[in-house]
């Protein structure tokens, strides 16, 4: 059975930090469940994870994300100069962009993401129309006779295809818009929180008396639960692999997309927001990780709704974990719902019916890449 999407659940227990701040320089929170819970915001947890050595070194090189056209169209001039010639490359970046790149103070609407290969690929468009004469439509209707072939430039910038774009101008608008197939939630800790303050100083040390800089900072602990849901059909059309999202996946097509899958985990179990790490290290690992094949998404955020109590042991990473395979036995058995699912823990715990134990990330990467058969 091949079900189309894929749910993460992580609890990942934090040290003393501030992973997460808001325009005020405080830690970013949320209220959930009438109670005041620390958060780390989706796009924090998206941009850790593609700014990533693991991501380089198994996914490729991320996007570059800019709204500064002149600055991106002269390194992408450098970095194509062996293959296009300068005014291409310009060429290439106007139609997308729909804008005068070259000038000084060229900028998009927006931020965007953008992919030396897709650049690449507009070129070769270019050039095979240059006989004819190139204009816009012409190249639209060249790149809408061949879709996938697009998609396919852009799988080297893969996290368009999880993350997906917006476009609002430019051919960019007409044939460049993604619709994402990764979705992660916000993160937030399985109970309440109050936040402490950390006074801190500078010491001068060419100053005699007093301190050279005083500040204040935010900061607290705490287990919290990342969420995160894969539409394996619309990643594998995202990267050229299906024409569009009625087509049958064949085997080798999803292996692909299941193979992205397990680096995803990885990432979700392991990588960690930078801000502030100088200060606190809270270079923490996920405690648990369960993943589960099924037809539709399934947050199990509801399952801390009520704020977690801290057990007798004046600890809130093992009634975490309790609550988090409790909830999802009564959403399962409660729905009727069929999902294959997966855990790994660094604790003996005792699963629901319908949870396979995997003694390690490596073997719950393993059995997602085996379709959740191993």
């Amino acid at each position: 059975m091949n079900e189309n999407f894929i749910n993460f659940h992580i609890l990942i227990s934090h040290s003393p930090s501030c992973l997460n701040r808001d325009d005020m320089n405080m830690q970013k929170s949320a209220i959930f469940g009438g109670k005041r819970r620390v958060r780390v915001s989706s796009q924090s947890l998206k941009r850790t994870m593609r700014h990533s050595d693991y991501y380089r070194q198994h996914l490729g090189e991320p996007s570059v994300r800019t709204k500064r056209l002149a600055d991106f169209q002269n390194d992408a001039i450098a970095a194509l100069s062996g293959r296009y010639d300068e005014s291409i490359v310009k060429q290439a970046i106007d139609y997308i962009s729909g804008k005068d790149s070259s000038a000084d103070d060229a900028k998009d609407d927006a931020v965007a993401p953008w992919v030396l290969e897709e650049i690449a690929y507009f070129c070769d468009q270019i050039k095979a129309l240059e006989a004819d004469g190139v204009d816009a439509k012409k190249l639209q209707k060249q790149i809408e006779k061949d879709g996938q072939a697009f998609r396919q430039a852009l799988a080297n910038g893969l996290d368009i295809a999880l993350s997906g774009r917006m476009a609002t101008s430019g051919l960019m608008s007409a044939v460049g818009k993604i619709d994402g197939a990764l979705a992660v939630a916000h993160a937030i800790t399985t109970h309440a929180v109050d936040a402490d303050i950390d006074w801190f100083t500078a010491v001068d040390d060419l100053q005699e008396l007093g301190s050279g800089h005083l500040d204040t900072q935010e900061f607290s602990s705490g287990v919290f639960y990342r969420y995160a849901s894969l539409n394996l059909k619309q990643l594998q059309v995202n990267l050229g692999l299906l024409p569009d999202m009625k087509a049958d996946e064949g085997a080798e097509s999803r292996a692909k997309a299941l193979d992205v899958a397990a680096h995803v985990l990885h990432m979700l179990a392991t990588e960690v927001p930078s801000a502030k790490q100088q200060s606190f290290a809270a270079h923490n690992l996920a405690d648990v990780a369960l993943v589960g094949f099924s037809h539709q998404p399934v947050s199990l955020a509801n399952a801390f709704e009520k704020p977690i109590q801290a057990d007798n042991k004046g600890g809130f990473r093992e009634p975490s974990i309790k609550e988090l395979n409790s909830y999802w036995d009564k959403v399962h058995q409660g729905y009727g719902l069929i999902e294959r699912c997966a855990e790994f823990a660094l604790d003996n715990v005792a699963l629901p019916a319908g949870i396979v134990t995997k003694p390690s990330l490596p073997g719950l990467e393993n059995w997602l890449r085996s379709n959740g058969q191993a």
